[in-house]
């Protein structure tokens, strides 16, 4: 969670870092991929870090490329949400910090781990901490620039800095200081391909929308909701519904983003759904539903592809997890949103 701001994509985090530790745990534990003792400690650890770890990508704004996405549409269809990155946050906080403390417990009872205790863990990890010794100069730096980058996404509006623009400012001051050398940026295939499909895809959303074509789509599902006599809060749980749901279809967060989040949200706009609370709820399903399957994100194919799950394991405790955490982020968000007075 901690580096999940400063780390804009779910699929780096779960193959760079957290695969390697739950790998090398599970190892030192007997635990093997592909295997019967998968079950001793490997399966359980991916599992709950794989159904945790949407609740973190959903808590901060730059934690996933498609948040930034989804703001990205919402400012062009007129939904302007005040300091971006606090304002995600806070409405966020409460229901992302109880789906995280739940998860692990929930999936302690429901699919425990062979083995219980690991004592030699501590050991292992100051072992392995010594062998590594202090940190060097590039570790230091990137540190420092991860933490500079974190402020400015925080304060950055309130001083004229955008997003945009402090990214351009780490980038360029690791590059600069020799952290990071273009070639290593060059092989790094998954940046380029969000940079390419975030410009087509949002300015395929913005045409569609100039056109009038989401808002008179939005418009006519809108008059049957109105017809149907259901209040804005029904409506509400319905199309986040109905847009979690959908992700069943999809091999990409990214790609469900642009192509139903511009015509979901106009639909609830049409329906009398406060603009803000509307954008932000779907940008959080835009992250929730990530962990339903195996093929729905690129950290879905991280996890299951390590070997420690079988693919009835993904659907069935997807399933379960994905439901449970938008019955969560409903029901406390509701009472947390309303605090904070987004309706």
């Amino acid at each position: 969670m901690l580096i999940a701001p400063a780390m804009p994509s779910t699929t780096a985090r779960a193959g760079g870092i957290f695969m390697p530790i739950i790998n090398s745990l599970s190892l030192s534990a007997g635990s093997k991929p592909n295997d019967e003792s998968r079950k001793k400690l490997g399966a359980f650890l991916v599992n709950s870090q794989f159904q945790g770890s949407v609740n973190s990508s959903a808590l901060f704004l730059t934690a996933a490329a498609q948040n930034l996405l989804c703001l990205k549409i919402a400012t062009e269809m007129g939904v302007l949400i005040p300091s971006a990155w606090v304002t995600w946050f806070k409405a966020a906080v409460v229901p992302a910090v109880v789906c995280l403390l739940l998860t692990p417990l929930i999936m302690y009872n429901i699919f425990a781990p062979e083995i219980k205790e690991t004592p030699e863990a501590p050991a292992l990890a100051t072992k392995r901490l010594e062998s590594m010794g202090p940190m060097g100069r590039d570790e230091k730096i990137m540190l420092g620039t991860m933490g500079a980058a974190v402020c400015l996404w925080v304060c950055g509006e309130a001083i004229g800095v955008s997003a945009v623009t402090t990214a351009m400012i780490g980038l360029s001051g690791l590059l600069l200081s020799g952290v990071l050398t273009w070639r290593e940026c060059l092989t790094y295939p998954a940046a380029w391909d969000t940079l390419f499909w975030f410009a087509i895809l949002v300015g395929m959303s913005g045409q569609l929308n100039s056109l009038g074509v989401i808002t008179h789509f939005a418009g006519q599902v809108g008059a049957q909701l109105v017809a149907a006599n259901l209040g804005w809060p029904q409506v509400f749980v319905l199309l986040n519904g109905a847009y979690f749901v959908l992700h069943y279809m999809f091999a990409s967060q990214t790609a469900h983003v642009g192509a139903l989040y511009s015509a979901f949200l106009a639909m609830s706009l049409s329906t009398g759904i406060p603009g803000v609370l509307a954008a932000l709820t779907l940008g959080v399903m835009s992250n929730l539903f990530g962990s339903l399957t195996h093929y729905g994100s690129g950290q879905g194919a991280v996890y299951y592809g390590a070997g420690y799950l079988n693919l009835k394991e993904v659907f069935k405790y997807g399933a379960i997890f994905g439901f449970g955490n938008f019955v969560i982020w409903l029901l406390v968000g509701s009472v947390w949103w309303r605090v904070m007075g987004l309706f």
